[in-house]
């Protein structure tokens, strides 16, 4: 199994996870790595399993993604590093501190303690049958074409996530940013999820799921999170 990553910069590092079809490069076209690297972080961007250059055919167990994330910080040896992620990325980085990442801080953005996925789900689904489609169906089959992304692999990875307890966030320890769209239909999980932790910073963003990501204020967000002194809440 190989998981591809790529890296920007020098200095501490900082574990950045894309969202749903996207890739590690997502990052980097949002101008978030740049910002981060000239800030004096060692940014790595991995492509999760199913997406981008990572391996695609492959087992799917639950709880996969987040082993994966593990297995890398393991590999590079990473002690004294952050870790977040938007989206599905949010969903990995929170079930990765469940399954014991222990970075300096986490980011967990556009996501609550509810992920989404249900009409995806769906959608793929037909697309892997195939047959006629509905308009849902038709246009994420429109955007797995442009994102190169693999229908059947997403399905998996839909179906290899693991729904994350109250209680098990309760445990998490580590000093946790939760940033997302003031638009965004995730944003009551989000608060909710952030009132969970019993260490976190709950910040609004302007923008829906999309373009939230996207914005100046989502990026000067994280890039003020990792920047503060070790003991700033």
């Amino acid at each position: 199994m190989r998981i591809a990553y790529q890296e920007l910069g020098e200095g501490r590092p900082i574990v950045l996870v894309h969202g749903f079809m996207g890739a590690g490069s997502q990052w980097i076209t949002g101008g978030h790595a740049a910002a981060l690297a000239a800030a004096g972080f060692r940014v790595i961007l991995p492509d999760l399993r199913g997406h981008g250059e990572s391996e695609r055919h492959c087992d799917y167990p639950p709880d996969v993604l987040a082993d994966d994330l593990l297995a890398l910080v393991a590999e590079l040896g990473l002690d004294d590093y952050d870790l977040g992620g938007y989206s599905l990325g949010g969903r990995v980085t929170l079930r990765a501190l469940v399954r014991g990442a222990r970075p300096r801080r986490a980011i967990i953005g556009g996501q609550g303690l509810i992920g989404g996925g249900a009409g995806n789900r769906r959608a793929l689904a037909a697309i892997v049958r195939g047959g006629e489609l509905d308009q849902e169906a038709r246009q994420l089959a429109s955007w797995l074409s442009q994102l190169d992304a693999d229908p059947q692999a997403m399905l998996h990875v839909l179906d290899a996530q693991v729904p994350t307890s109250v209680a098990e966030v309760r445990q998490i320890e580590v000093p946790t940013l939760v940033v997302v769209g003031d638009a965004d239909e995730r944003r009551v999980s989000a608060a909710e999820l952030a009132a969970a932790l019993p260490s976190s910073r709950f910040v609004s963003v302007p923008g829906d799921h999309w373009t939230a990501f996207a914005g100046t204020d989502f990026a000067a967000a994280v890039l003020d999170w990792s920047s503060k002194p070790f003991d700033a809440r």
